[in-house]
């Protein structure tokens, strides 16, 4: 069985979200990573809230 198209959290820059994600959707995490930068802007929940929630329900890769 191949495991590879599991949504997994990756070693990345902070908890590797965006790593996970681009990995799971086949795209360069740079895009996950500029995307939650723009959500940052509007004062910072937005960008944060989101990807905390993602930190805590994606699990890590083993």
């Amino acid at each position: 069985m191949n495991n590879d198209n599991k949504l997994r959290r990756q070693n990345g820059i902070v908890a590797g979200v965006c790593g996970g994600l681009g990995a799971f959707f086949g795209i360069r995490p740079f895009w996950f990573r500029l995307l939650f930068a723009i959500l940052l802007i509007p004062g910072g929940l937005p960008g944060i809230v989101p990807y905390l929630i993602l930190w805590a329900i994606i699990p890590r890769k083993r």
